[in-house]
């Protein structure tokens, strides 16, 4: 068997090789690869295309790409990659792109905010034509327009003070809505909002500012709270916290919980397995995301799905709508959620959806 030794690795031919061989400049052969024959004759066509079949030579999809001034690659930076919501909306960007002919380079700020500079830095290291952005914010190291290299950006899920750019998101509000008045109907008339910390983040203030505004709409009907919680908490602060949030009821109201996201529902689900509770008895449920593990938790968890897919695809679209050509002021796309009812939110005379 034989094997490809280091020096016969070198031996790839480059276009240096191809115009020796064809006895042209470097230039000629650019010519021809950029499809500008009517530049060339051809008798030095012939030649060019004649070395190339000799050689093999494959010319670099980069170099090419570099030579029309675009790499046709987008730079994406997602706050945090183990979260779902990322991943579905990195898939919905990924396709989108891969259809218009771009791949998408990825950089996983991890939740450190001090990485938003470097990120767009190093992504901005190889060229990407532009950026859809995920960010953190509201730190020395954030990004803003200055950091951008002069490539346009689309901002997806938690908007950025100092970005002026597009912005494709969740309608928080519209989604809240109808979570809350959902629990309502069922008879669920105390709500506990369980978040993570606000942190500034866009998405999490919007949310817990909907919930607020749908108790207050209710009037004296509803009772609500707001609990942020944070990672590093313990399981049974906040089992605790649910627990104390049962006694609180005012005149024995039924309780129910609205989760911010999905690893927010897990950790809510996690306690009310170790309280011995069933969700639909001792606590109603709904949460935002819809995780495919959501039906398997009894009595299956009702939830506001996100269209991820929806949502990545209409960043992407922005971003190459802006490639193009596109001038103007920011637009916003804010898609509608789907609230999927399960045993968690249901009545007791309500029937449980096997959903």
């Amino acid at each position: 068997m034989s094997q490809i030794t280091p020096a016969a690795a070198r031996t790839r031919p480059t276009i240096a090789d191809v115009a020796a061989e064809a006895g042209v400049s470097k230039a000629t052969v650019s010519r021809y690869f950029n499809h500008r024959e009517r530049l060339l004759s051809p008798d030095i066509a012939a030649r060019v295309e004649a070395a190339i079949t000799k050689l093999a030579y494959v010319p670099s999809p980069m170099a090419q790409a570099l030579s029309h001034g675009r790499s046709r690659l987008i730079g994406l930076v997602v706050a945090d990659i183990t979260n779902p919501y990322s991943v579905a909306v990195l898939r919905g960007a990924e396709k989108a792109c891969q259809e218009a002919g771009y791949l998408v380079m990825l950089f996983n700020l991890g939740n450190d905010r001090e990485r938003e500079r470097a990120a767009i830095d190093a992504l901005a290291s190889y060229q990407v034509d532009g950026f859809i952005l995920n960010t953190l914010g509201q730190s020395a190291g954030q990004a803003d327009v200055s950091t951008l290299h002069g490539k346009p950006a689309v901002l997806v899920d938690r908007r950025h003070a100092g970005l002026a750019a597009d912005f494709v998101s969740l309608d928080n509000e519209g989604a809240m809505r109808d979570a809350c008045d959902h629990l309502q109907q069922q008879g669920w008339m105390h709500l506990l909002y369980v978040t993570q910390p606000l942190l500034g983040v866009s998405s999490r203030v919007e949310r817990t500012a909907a919930f607020r505004a749908c108790v207050a709409a209710h009037g004296t009907q509803v009772h609500g709270d707001v609990l942020e919680i944070a990672a590093e908490q313990c399981e049974d602060v906040l089992g605790q916290a649910l627990a104390d949030f049962r006694q609180r009821a005012p005149g024995g109201e039924r309780c129910a919980v609205v989760a911010g996201n999905s690893v927010v529902t897990l950790r809510v689900a996690a306690s009310v397995s170790r309280l011995g509770w069933t969700f639909g008895q001792e606590l109603g449920f709904v949460g935002f995301d819809d995780p495919e593990w959501a039906p398997l938790i009894r009595p299956g968890l009702s939830t506001v799905a996100q269209p991820t897919d929806a949502i990545g695809a209409r960043a992407a679209q922005c971003l190459l709508e802006r490639l193009g050509g596109l001038q103007g002021p920011p637009r916003e796309s804010l898609l509608p959620g789907r609230l999927i009812v399960r045993g968690s939110s249901l009545g007791a005379q309500s029937p449980v959806s096997p959903g």
